[in-house]
């Protein structure tokens, strides 16, 4: 059986862990309380961050839905003319419209 990265990675975490948890056990009550707290208020400060970010990526991509729909309206808005001219077909006007109409 071959040793791949993944192998190692869960080896590595697992000593990580085993350290972690050695260390915690050798903690007074005070450490442990500071640590609790420490853990709790980097949370805190983290959702925080991820709330925003949130709320920035729904206006970002808000704005990009309109502002990407108005770059598309203006440099294809030409397109079905910039097709006739390259197939040869004559684009219909609005005076073509009224010709046939009348």
């Amino acid at each position: 059986m071959s040793v791949d990265a993944k192998h190692i990675a869960t080896f590595l975490l697992g000593a990580a862990a085993g350290v972690a948890a050695h260390k915690y056990m050798n903690m007074s009550p005070e450490e442990k309380e500071k640590l609790a707290n420490d853990l709790k208020d980097k949370a805190n400060q983290f959702k925080t961050e991820a709330e925003n970010a949130a709320g920035k990526a729904k206006d970002y991509f808000e704005e990009l839905k309109t502002k990407g729909g108005d770059a598309l309206k203006e440099h294809l808005g030409n397109a079905e003319n910039i097709l006739h001219n390259l197939f040869g077909t004559k684009p219909s006007t609005n005076s073509d419209q009224g010709a046939k109409n009348a």
